[in-house]
């Protein structure tokens, strides 16, 4: 995260709205708070919301192989792991795997939509709004 705000503050820092702030006589501290910190809202934001869904599945993976949070607490990696066990030839529970499975895949792709739909409505340089 740290990465992304310092290029975009370098990026930013060349923009002319910023030099001309600069020949105006704005201090440091308005300059930042006036013209840097509104564009740096929306990509800190993205990237935030865009890496929940990463946390998420990283929590899950590591539930699912046993090293993650412990069974008293509920994780769709445990609940999937608890279900990989009720797999068999004889009388099989499939949706105890396929559940917590799916409804990961579906939290994991809206929180990915959603990450998108706020890159492109906080984006600085996208279209012009009405």
């Amino acid at each position: 995260m740290s990465r992304v705000v310092r290029g975009q503050v370098l990026s930013l820092k060349s923009r002319p709205f910023v030099e001309a702030a600069r020949a105006a006589g704005a201090s440091p501290a308005r300059i930042f708070v006036r013209h840097l910190l509104p564009n740096l809202v929306g990509p800190i934001v993205v990237y935030a919301t865009l890496t929940v869904p990463q946390a998420i599945l990283q929590e899950s993976f590591l539930s699912f192989l046993g090293i993650g949070i412990k069974p008293p607490l509920p994780s769709w990696g445990n609940m999937a792991s608890d279900g990989l066990s009720e797999l068999n030839a004889y009388r099989s529970h499939w949706w105890l795997l396929v559940t917590p499975c799916a409804m990961l895949a579906l939290t994991l792709l809206a929180l990915n939509f959603l990450g998108e739909a706020l890159r492109e409505m906080l984006d600085p340089k996208g279209r012009a709004r009405v």
